[in-house]
């Protein structure tokens, strides 16, 4: 018996440090693991389909599969990215002449802050104030074009991670289901119990999707479009900026088109006011309520405050695709304790 149980001691530690050793080495791939994981439970639907129209052949759809993505999902993001650095960096710099050109001649907003009540006590601080603001955004800018190095090395870690995502994708797709019956086999919960998990992890892995990326990018669409129309440099930046806060309940891209409409009725743009008000403020703000539901779905909705603190300390936690893991930890939190 105790030669027995000094047996099992030992071979317990061993497959808690072989297995810590193993996660550790294979640490930085887990992440694409992850989304690999994720992107082929989603697709496939479209993957036993396509198997189904070429005769059988798994491996054939599964590298079909992985071409549709490249090409309608990859490359114009890559190209979008490009075009989001570029006006960030265009703007940073021309904020700086802007805030600047206060100081030596008054403008439209001067004469309308004159209106403002106690105006005449700020006044003699005017140019301090307006300077400084002028050399934080100068520092900013020196920053963004200081930062563009990191960008690259950013860049190439994204396309190698990408490349691994791909790979592990089209084992996932030809063997998924074998793999998935091997985990639920060896995971120590009853069958009713993982099929809830899996049920769950899959159906807001969808409605985050759905309801959080389609939503998110057709804001930041019509918004960026309300942007360029309205004549403020950068639509393509501030419309990628909008998409992304989006995400917050309540506010969401009115944090940016709110700021920008004050300021152009300020200086008197009234058309662009307009603009920003229609476009922004009566569609983009609205389509949250008009396709949400039929996108996401009333079984697989959560509060606000689980999506709201998922989705900000998902960000936090593994950056721009917390946004998709988020809120599947914060449904899996509510899963595993209603179990």
């Amino acid at each position: 018996m105790k030669r027995e149980l000094v047996n099992k001691t030992v071979l317990l530690a061993l497959v808690l440090l072989i297995s810590a050793l193993f996660l550790g080495m294979i640490q930085q791939f887990l992440m694409p693991m992850f989304m690999a994981g994720i992107f082929s439970a989603i697709l496939s639907p479209a993957h036993r389909w396509l198997t189904g129209k070429i005769g059988g052949r798994e491996n054939l759809a599964s590298i079909l599969v992985i071409i549709g993505i490249v090409l309608l999902v990859l490359i114009p993001l890559s190209l979008l990215i490009g075009v989001v650095v570029a006006q960030a960096i265009s703007v940073s710099q021309s904020v700086t002449p802007w805030v600047q050109s206060f100081i030596h001649e008054p403008t439209a907003i001067t004469a309308y802050m004159q209106k403002f009540p106690y105006y005449k006590q700020i006044l003699p601080y005017r140019a301090l104030i307006i300077e400084k603001a002028g050399l934080l955004v100068g520092n900013v800018s020196t920053f963004l074009i200081n930062s563009l190095s990191e960008v690259t090395m950013l860049t190439v870690n994204a396309v190698f991670s990408s490349v691994i995502m791909l790979y592990v994708m089209f084992y996932f797709l030809t063997m998924g289901e074998t793999l998935l019956m091997k985990i639920l086999y060896f995971l120590p919960l009853q069958d009713r119990d993982e099929r809830r998990l899996l049920r769950r992890f899959t159906s807001v892995t969808k409605a985050t999707l759905k309801g959080t990326l389609i939503i998110g990018a057709l804001q930041g669409a019509i918004c960026g479009l309300a942007f360029a129309l309205a004549g403020i440099q950068g639509p393509v930046f501030w419309g990628s900026v909008m998409a992304v806060m989006s995400i917050i309940p309540a506010f969401g891209t009115a944090i940016i088109w709110v700021p920008a409409l004050i300021i152009l009725a300020l200086k008197g743009e009234f058309l662009g006011v307009g603009i920003l008000a229609v476009l922004c403020g009566a569609v983009a703000g609205n389509l949250d309520n008009v396709l949400r539901p039929r996108l996401v779905g009333k079984d697989t909705e959560m509060h606000d405050l689980f999506v709201l603190f998922g989705t900000l300390g998902g960000i936090t936690m593994f950056g721009i695709l917390g946004i998709i893991i988020g809120p599947i930890v914060a449904a899996l939190f509510i899963t595993i304790w209603e179990i």
